[in-house]
């Protein structure tokens, strides 16, 4: 509103003194330009990474900063026109560099996993300003298996994509589309799998999986050695199993025969026990003295 009165009041002086002037040439009504952004990035693991802030050259800059946070940590990289020492904190090869035609960039080797994060940049130039915050994430191609199962009821087949980003797709030939199970885990990939009951497929039964990465889908054949292992597995346990119940049987049986003298032999001793003893000798010499004594007596008597 300032502005506005008071080019009014200088546009009222002019035309008092006569004087035609450009205001242009009078007065610098612009402002530095600033511009704020949102933006997503998505990297193919292994390759090298540039990352633009500005399209200024090294020329008209005179300071950039790169904020960049991490899952666990994060880093700082900077650079000043005037002539002051730029700062790194970040590792694995992460630095500023200029194109041929000295264009700022954030140059990323060997982009991993572990360059996945937000990356916010400042850019300060003659007559302006820039602000982006950039999510960049990464593509990564799943591992891949198909195999039939036994659950020990039935067989099943079983097609799974492992520790890619983003998620697979996966379908089965022919025809047969069932529910996917997809985990995402903790760091960021994610491992689906489809599972299908012998049921429900036929012979020649594939699993097609596709994925950003791939210009064309991978099919697979569910391998049938996993089923053959896993079904001598189920008989072998089964029949270690028979073999440890018949044993315990057997064990039992060999007990109970080799105790079986011994407890009749405790048996006849409790009959025995309950019927009167027949006298000892001992018994016989206690009774002895009195039988004498009275002997003794009678003889004095007569």
């Amino acid at each position: 509103m300032s502005i506005f009165v008071y080019v009014n009041y200088m546009l009222s002086v002019s035309k008092k003194k006569g004087v035609i002037c450009d205001l242009k040439c009078k007065f610098n009504t612009s402002f530095p330009a600033f511009f704020a952004a949102n933006k997503s990035k998505v990297f193919n693991n292994g390759t090298n990474v540039n990352l633009t802030c500005s399209d200024k050259t090294w020329n008209e800059i005179l300071h950039v900063i790169w904020n960049i946070y991490f899952r666990d940590h994060s880093c700082k990289i900077t650079f000043s026109s005037s002539g002051e020492a730029g700062e790194n904190s970040c590792r694995d090869g992460m630095s500023l560099q200029n194109t041929s035609s000295a264009q700022s960039y954030l140059y990323i080797p060997n982009f991993s996993t572990d360059d996945v994060g937000m990356y916010k940049c400042e850019s300060v130039y003659r007559g302006g300003r820039e602000n982006y915050n950039i999510n960049v994430s990464i593509t990564v191609a799943p591992k891949i298996s198909a195999w039939l199962e036994y659950d020990g009821r039935k067989t099943v087949a079983v097609c799974r994509a492992e520790q890619g980003n983003p998620a697979a797709n996966i379908s089965w030939s022919p025809g047969e589309n069932k529910s996917v199970m997809s985990i995402n885990p903790s760091d960021g990939f994610f491992n689906v799998e489809s599972r299908l009951s012998e049921e429900e497929f036929p012979e020649n039964l594939t699993c097609i999986i596709s994925h950003l990465l791939w210009n064309q889908d991978k099919t697979l054949v569910p391998d049938r050695s996993k089923m053959k292992a896993a079904a001598k597995a189920h008989l072998a346990l089964t029949c270690t199993g028979a073999v440890g119940v018949a044993l315990v049987i057997l064990g039992g049986l060999v007990y109970f025969a080799l105790k079986k003298p011994t407890l009749l032999s405790f048996c006849q001793q409790t009959d025995t026990s309950t019927s009167k003893p027949p006298m000892t000798s001992e018994d016989v010499e206690e009774v002895e003295p009195y039988a004498s004594y009275v002997q003794r007596v009678n003889s004095i008597y007569n």
